[in-house]
């Protein structure tokens, strides 16, 4: 039986990849710069070139490692001349906002501002967001500042784990204020802590019993306590909070810096109370400076940055070991099924590495 209806064979669909993407890819791939290059693009303040020194530093290959080396070392000569201001606080306090509007303050006075934020990483797809650079919208467009968010999978509490190294590129680019910006408070105060000058803890008020909302041992690292969001309804809250917090501060052991901590209130949204928190800072550093305190810090950072390195590199030749990772599924796989404990399974490939 014959229809009416027919149905044309239409036209081939195209392919869903391009198949000349390859060659496209190719063909902008570039060579690596060599190490003067990279030294020469940073010390012009080439961001591009800052931006590729960084990548580099952070890749784990030994190439690139053995690379990344050379740069640091020819970089270390011109680092060292800013102020290191590490920033954390309880998620929702408005970290991002608060540095861009603080931010955005320095570089109107004329400062270059690096901000190195650190994005929350997957544990599970070792992924990150990196949202902060999109969040700073206005401070991202100043041609003064440089903002490099990088993922913290993978170390102590969500620092990156090349942060102490990009600090040192980032100075030796004529960066005078650094920005270390971490995912909450959590154990990574303790490491940005030991990586900074001045270390700035953000509060907000509203949100429970102000005092059990934070651990004791972040507030004694605080060398400032700031509680934001103070605007609008929010404003007789913020005072309540800051009396609160300046009273507990007085508690605390006198730091070995010789400076007495302070509570403060400010608003990002409406850019008040910054210029007090600026001059906070240019205090401390005047006094730190004054009684050897600020170099004494710089020394224990290095020492500190000495005892991560061997622990990285103490891992990295642990894992990297044939002997291990040939031992290491084998004996996973009798921990998970309960044949063997996990003690004795460690000590057993430890062995094999010493």
């Amino acid at each position: 039986m014959n229809s009416a209806l027919t149905v044309n064979d239409g036209i081939a669909q195209p392919p869903m990849v391009n198949p000349h993407v390859g060659g496209l890819f190719e063909k902008r791939r570039q060579p690596l710069p060599t190490v003067e290059e990279y030294v020469r693009g940073i010390r012009e303040s080439n961001i591009t070139m800052l931006s590729r020194a960084i990548t580099l530093i952070e890749s784990r290959r030994p190439d690139h490692q053995q690379m990344a080396q050379k740069v640091l070392e020819a970089c270390r000569p011109f680092a060292g001349n800013s102020i290191r201001l590490g920033i954390t606080g309880v998620p929702g306090a408005g970290k991002s906002t608060f540095i861009e509007a603080f931010g955005g303050m320095i570089t109107a006075r004329n400062h270059r501002l690096a901000v190195l934020a650190i994005d929350p990483g997957s544990e599970r797809s070792k992924g990150s967001i990196l949202g902060d650079k999109t969040r700073m919208e206005t401070l991202s467009a100043d041609p003064r500042a440089f903002i490099r968010p990088s993922p913290g999978t993978g170390s102590l509490g969500g620092v990156a784990r090349k942060t102490y190294e990009t600090v040192i590129l980032c100075e030796a680019a004529g960066f005078d204020y650094i920005f270390i910006e971490t995912i909450g408070v959590g154990q990574s105060e303790v490491a940005v802590h030991s990586m900074t000058d001045f270390f700035l803890l953000l509060m907000i008020s509203g949100a429970g019993d102000e005092l059990q909302g934070i651990k004791r041992g972040v507030m004694e690292m605080s060398d400032l306590l700031l509680i934001n969001k103070a605007d609008g309804n929010n404003v007789e809250k913020a005072i309540q909070a800051q009396a609160q917090y300046q009273s507990a501060l007085h508690l605390f052991p006198a730091p070995p810096s010789g400076w007495t901590p302070r509570a403060l209130t400010c608003s990002a949204v409406d850019k008040t109370g910054l210029k007090e928190v600026l001059q906070e800072i240019e205090n401390y550093i005047a006094l730190t400076k004054a009684n050897g305190y600020f170099e004494q810090r710089r020394r224990e950072q290095a020492r500190y940055r000495m005892y991560e390195t061997i622990n990285d590199n103490l891992q990295n030749t642990f894992y990297n070991n044939p002997t291990v990772a040939a031992k290491l599924a084998e004996l996973e796989q009798q921990v998970t099924s309960g044949a063997l404990n996990p003690y004795d399974a460690a000590a057993a490939l430890l062995a094999l590495n010493f």
